[in-house]
């Protein structure tokens, strides 16, 4: 979506603001035992006390709250009789409805005892991904965004899962711009009109390039197997650069 009005902000901003709190909450909460299901139960409880609704339920009948993906998973896992071990690499995503405006975030949360990797590809995630958000701002190209996270990438030796992309957020959870590139695309021609509402989430890795499907329906994993990482944020594109809507407590 656009937005074209203050009330549109107002309430983009608010449910921006429950999805950070609500992902924020749930990293806290990552306990090594505990199951899956346990987590996207925290996750849930905090959502429908702010008179949100999840997401990918409500859109896709996803069967969870939220997606929790653990190491060699890496999107919309579906949360279960899994359990959180230490040394696990746990993604949530999070994503939810409220007064029919929505906003979608993420991000990996390694268990104790880390390793130097782990430790250093968490942090580099989140260097991603803000190299990425720096190139947001109305009238810049799309593909600004891609280039400036591949750059990242191969100056510090990761690769990047290059068929799961970025996408257009606001009205509904998944709208037009889609497929928004977060690695180099020299085809990305689209420009980003004042106001445009769309995630910046690149999945940056140890060597997987795809996601490929699992057993289920839904679970993605990484392809070559590697750990990856991903990081999202909900921004509007302004004169001024990126406002970031998935921010906590905010």
């Amino acid at each position: 979506m656009t937005v074209s009005n203050d009330d549109d902000l107002t309430r983009l901003k608010q449910i921006g603001r429950i999805v950070a709190d609500t992902l924020e909450v749930m990293g806290n909460a990552i306990e090594p035992g505990m199951t899956t299901l346990e987590l996207d139960r925290i996750g849930r409880e905090f959502m429908e006390a702010t008179g949100a609704r999840s997401a990918p339920e409500l859109v896709y009948a996803f069967p969870g709250a939220t997606c929790i993906s653990v190491n060699e998973e890496i999107a919309h896992g579906i949360p279960g009789v899994r359990r959180i071990r230490p040394g696990d690499l746990v993604n949530i995503d999070v994503s939810a409805e409220k007064d029919g405006y929505f906003a979608d975030t993420g991000a990996s949360f390694a268990v104790p005892p880390v390793t130097r990797a782990v430790k250093r590809l968490c942090g580099d995630g989140r260097r991603a991904m803000w190299a990425g958000l720096r190139q947001v701002g109305a009238g810049k190209p799309l593909a600004g965004i891609g280039r400036a996270v591949g750059a990242f990438a191969r100056k510090h030796g990761y690769t990047l899962v290059r068929n799961l992309a970025s996408h257009g957020v606001g009205l509904s959870l998944h709208e037009e711009p889609i497929g928004i590139a977060t690695w180099p695309d020299a085809s990305e021609r689209r420009i980003m009109g004042d106001g445009l509402v769309f995630t910046v989430e690149p999945f940056l890795s140890l060597g997987a390039e795809f996601a490929e499907d699992g057993d289920d329906p839904w679970t993605l994993y990484s392809h070559p197997r590697a750990l990856t990482v991903q990081y999202e944020h909900t921004v509007v594109a302004t004169r001024s650069g990126p406002l970031i809507l998935t921010m906590p407590g905010h």
